[in-house]
């Protein structure tokens, strides 16, 4: 017989990155089940506006993921305010494209310490207590990039792919504790994120409201691994019996070789400006009229950043 569907009402999740994109599609999604909702961002200005636009006594509070204070800080004020944590999403990352020998150390630190440091802050930040409350579930936003290596984005792969592998050896240290890790791994969203890189030639770009769905429905009845849209499971799958040479064909068959490598610069300038931005230093809210030193292209690193990207 079926397992019947967990009932989130009444739950408590914490999302990072909720000011924007996935993020705040996600809390809509949550809160429509019945879920109380606290978004943390480094923008607090935009996150306390997302949380007003979208009511259900959502909170906002500031956090930055790469710094473990702030963060146990954030999970804290959530604790505090609405009980004990029963979800959190990891959802803050940014991508940052270019060849790999061109991309500059801040460009890869930034990456690794937003996108892997961040989910294993809030990984071992939340799973004590989960797992002394035998309840808990983690949702960690990877990517199809973390199944394979693209051109232009060798730094941001190499981060997914180490969230999928921490996840599942937390995974396998956690069987037996009732505590679920889920690894979401979409291919291109209509999000900022992805602003400037062109439409995959196989596969179209998901909405972020179907990445919110998607991890809404791993909650209700958890799996591990989530693609979106599901089709590109079924791609991974059959291209994983492929020898090396058939796999890398058909990757330039359907220009997925070149997708985040030939992206439009012009298109892509504002996303990569927060991006570069997405570490504090500065007032938040602050801007520049150009891309700063340490961004994609910029030969030296920029120390001081802002703005989380969503």
């Amino acid at each position: 017989m079926a397992k019947q569907p967990r009932y989130l009402s009444g739950q408590v999740a914490a999302i990072t990155g909720g000011a924007r994109g996935i993020g705040r599609c996600t809390a809509q999604a949550l809160i429509r089940e019945g879920v109380r909702v606290a978004i943390g961002d480094l923008d607090l200005a935009t996150a306390q506006k997302t949380a007003e636009e979208l009511g259900g006594g959502t909170l906002a509070f500031p956090v930055n993921v790469i710094d473990r204070e702030s963060f146990a800080g954030f999970l804290d004020q959530v604790e505090q305010q609405l009980g004990p944590v029963d979800v959190l999403v990891n959802n803050a990352g940014i991508m940052q494209l270019g060849p790999f020998v061109e991309e500059d150390e801040a460009t890869q630190v930034r990456q690794v310490d937003i996108n892997i440091h961040g989910v294993l802050h809030g990984m071992k930040l939340v799973l004590p207590k989960m797992v002394a409350r035998r309840s808990g579930h983690i949702i960690n936003l990877a990517s199809t990039a973390g199944k394979a290596g693209f051109a232009g984005a060798a730094t941001y792969c190499a981060t997914k792919h180490a969230v999928i592998g921490a996840s599942e050896s937390i995974r396998a240290e956690l069987r037996g504790t009732n505590v679920e890790i889920t690894c979401i791994m979409p291919g291109l969203v209509n999000t900022e994120l992805a602003s400037g890189v062109q439409q995959a030639r196989a596969i179209k770009n998901a909405e972020p409201e179907e990445v919110a769905a998607a991890i809404v429905d791993a909650l209700k009845e958890p799996k591990f691994d989530v693609f979106v849209p599901r089709s590109i499971g079924q791609i991974n799958k059959a291209m994983s019996v492929l020898p090396r040479g058939g796999r890398e064909a058909i990757s330039r068959f359907f220009k997925a070789d070149r997708l985040l490598l030939d992206f439009d610069q012009s298109r892509r300038s504002s996303y990569e400006l927060r991006a570069s931005q997405s570490q504090a230093g500065l007032e938040p809210g602050s801007e520049q009229a150009a891309l700063p030193q340490g961004a994609p292209g910029n030969g030296t690193p920029d120390e001081q950043s802002v703005t989380k990207p969503g």
